[in-house]
């Protein structure tokens, strides 16, 4: 049947609804002056290219009292010329009873059967509506129950209008007033049988054959269907066919079970969910659980419009649940409360651990796709646009953990972006990279790398190290994947390395040359918004940091490591407890740690030495000799600024880092700039002696002279 057809068969059943009840409140006022119908919108189909608007506009502004294209006569007119009211009224309920039998039935009958209405609830839900339809129903409102003060229907109105009322309607356990069918006004002491009501717009849209998501709800929620079929790997696939089989099985169950998304990366969690949904024809709203209100009766609201509307649209909901410990106890409580109310197929989006709820509820492991999924689907990429560069599909899988719909994403970008901005290889890495940097932003800084090989000064020994770990980055998914290491392994293929000595040695800049050569980002952690003095919060935050870069394949730097990676203590109380807690927990995540962390400190020796072992590399950065000094004279001024020839060696023979050798120069270099001379030894020498000052070190005047 087309739309229009049911169209015309709903507005004739309302048509005829609205006749039987207009005879129905005669009844209680038979000697009433007959009240013709203003509206005609209950009788005509809606045109085709009509909305709701339409419909709508044409009823509010007052039709002609022409039902069914034919003027009818009244009550008192037909009891007139000998039929009784309740002969009349026979005959309206046998033709509105025809007017049912359609198929699909009308929209309020599968209203009622949905949500399991009695015959008198429906019928009150009628006579609430009905006002809607046909503004004359007001005047019959106030007729019918003595008062013209009185133009709204009332519960009290229904019990006297209907035959077989029944009292157990008004509770507020039942679908009139659970699922928010009516709306009640009741001020002060209003008893609730004389209190005014009013159907709810949703539902009297539903009625007149407009079904749409409830604006209340909208606003609430974020549409999620998407194109389903392409953002799952084969190995995904097994989540799909488990919850659709359990989901199967639970037909027979009063309540939905809800469906636990377990896994670090949400995109596969949601996309998982989008293909069951696209399975069952369902379409799919997504919320967060930060979006809930903590007021309770907020929460109870949106629980039950959306307990109504699973039954009145194939809809489904997808909870991200995975900052759930981070939110306020009302939150928690909240959300809680609204899936314990079992509001139909529910998704939630959790991290590893199920959570516990009073209705059934199972759990489904999802996780991204395997490594040589993403080869494939970057291999096909880089074939199709006859790049030539398929052999860097492997660099891209071994660096960037991503899951398809990210991959899907990059490669619609990269084929937009400017020609001149590299070649195609080179625009998806670097969009790869930039996919997890606002998710490590708010636990980290992330620094805007410069420094090459070429500005680094170290002995081979050190440099060697240096270039090892980078190599070791760049090629870990051919020795991991290709020649077999991951299936003996099922730890520390992350790299790890510790970079030791003195402050201003090089540490922080050893660590932007390695991010730079492999064009990674870098970031350095934050302590202040990683270490928290309530008890948990810390493992929280580093968990996050960890999890967002394995995706991306940042590289973590952990300045002043000792601060956070020190040495366990003997437990003499709660706070040595829980600092010893800490410590372990980054014992476990660094060892589960995928990606490349950075530690720097100056005193090796208040480390844990269990970290030791868990290092792959240890850089030491000794203090610098006179032929290295030297060196770095000579790359601390830039090629741009003004200098008169220097004294190298002279300057070399400062017993300084490269960390002060470059203070020096800059200050030297805002010297000349305020003289308008170029840069010279003694201006050097002059910050040299500030600098030395400052650090509180010896000095001789000779030194200087």
């Amino acid at each position: 049947m087309s739309t229009i057809t049911w169209q015309d068969d709903n507005n004739k059943y309302l048509a005829a609804s609205l006749r039987w009840l207009r005879l129905c409140l005669q009844r209680l006022a038979p000697e009433a002056e007959a009240i013709p119908a203003v509206s005609s919108a209950a009788a005509e189909p809606l045109p085709a290219s009509e909305g709701p608007s339409g419909w709508l506009s044409r009823w509010i502004g007052g039709p002609p009292p022409i039902v069914g294209g034919k003027k009818k006569d009244s009550p008192l007119l037909l009891e007139a010329k000998g039929i009784p009211l309740e002969e009349q009224i026979k005959t309206a309920a046998s033709e509105r009873d025809v007017a049912a039998k359609v198929d699909p039935p009308p929209a309020l009958a599968v209203l009622a059967q949905r949500l399991n209405l009695s015959t008198f609830e429906r019928d009150t839900l009628l006579l609430c509506s009905a006002v809607e339809f046909d503004p004359s129903f007001g005047l019959l409102y106030a007729r019918a129950q003595g008062s013209m003060a009185r133009s709204n229907p009332t519960f009290s109105l229904a019990l006297a209008t209907f035959e077989d009322p029944a009292w157990d309607a008004l509770s507020g356990q039942r679908p009139l007033r659970y699922a928010h069918l009516v709306e009640i006004s009741q001020p002060g002491a209003t008893p609730l049988t004389s209190s005014p009501l009013r159907t709810d717009e949703r539902i009297v849209n539903f009625l007149k054959g407009l079904n749409v998501l409830d604006d209340r709800l909208a606003t609430w929620l974020t549409p999620a269907n998407g194109d389903a079929g392409t953002e799952l790997a084969p190995s995904q696939q097994g989540a799909v066919g488990t919850i659709r089989q359990r989901l199967q099985d639970s037909v027979a169950e009063s309540v939905v079970p809800v469906v636990q998304l377990l896994g670090s990366d949400s995109g596969s969690k949601l996309a998982v969910a989008r293909q069951v949904c696209a399975g069952l024809n369902r379409r799919l709203y997504r919320v967060g659980v930060e979006a809930f209100p903590p007021q309770l009766a907020e929460t109870e609201t949106l629980a039950r419009l959306w307990q109504r509307e699973t039954l009145l649209l194939p809809v489904a909901l997808y909870i991200d649940a995975e900052n759930l410990d981070g939110l306020a106890a009302e939150v928690q409580s909240a959300f809680q409360r609204f899936v314990s109310r079992g509001p139909g197929l529910v998704f939630l989006g959790v991290q590893e651990t199920p959570l516990r709820f009073s209705i059934p509820s199972f759990s489904v492991e999802v996780k991204k796709p395997e490594a040589v999924e993403q080869v494939g689907i970057w291999a096909d990429f880089l074939k199709a646009q006859n790049a030539g560069e398929e052999s860097a599909a492997e660099k891209f899988a071994g660096q960037f953990n991503l899951n398809l719909g990210d991959i899907r994403r990059i490669t619609a970008l990269a084929l937009k972006a400017p020609a001149e901005s590299g070649s195609l290889s080179d625009r998806v890495w670097d969009l790869c990279r930039d996919l997890t940097r606002p998710r490590l932003d708010s636990l980290a800084q992330r620094l805007d790398v410069k420094a090459t090989w070429d500005d680094l000064v170290l002995p081979d020994e050190q440099t060697t190290l240096m270039r090892q770990i980078a190599t070791q980055v760049r090629e870990r998914h051919k020795v991991y994947g290709e020649w077999g290491f991951s299936r003996k392994m099922n730890r520390g293929f992350g790299i790890s390395a510790l970079f030791t000595g003195e402050s201003g040695t090089g540490k922080t800049m050893a660590a932007e040359v390695i991010a730079n050569d492999l064009r990674l980002n870098l970031y350095r952690i934050d302590l202040s918004a990683v270490v928290s003095k309530y008890i948990g919060e810390t493992e929280k935050n580093l968990r996050k940091l960890f999890d967002a870069a394995e995706q991306g394949g940042a590289i973590l730097f952990f300045d002043e490591a000792d601060a956070l990676f020190g040495k366990r203590s003997e437990v003499k109380d709660s706070h040595d407890r829980y600092a010893n807690i800490e410590i372990n927990y980054l014992l476990q995540r660094m060892e589960a740690f995928t990606g490349l962390a950075i530690l720097a400190t100056n005193m090796r020796t208040a480390l844990d030495p269990a970290f030791m072992r868990r290092l792959r590399f240890v850089v030491n950065f000794r203090f610098p000799d006179p032929e290295e000094r030297k060196l770095i004279w000579q790359k601390a001024l830039p090629a741009q600024t003004p200098k008169e020839e220097l004294d190298y060696g002279r300057l070399a023979r400062l017993t300084i880092t490269g960390g002060n050798i470059h203070s020096i120069a800059l200050n030297a270099a805002f010297l000349a700039a305020q003289t308008g001379k170029p840069v010279t030894v003694p201006l050097l020498l002059s910050a040299a002696r500030t600098e030395l000052r400052k650090l509180e070190r010896p000095f001789s005047e000779a030194e200087f002279r």
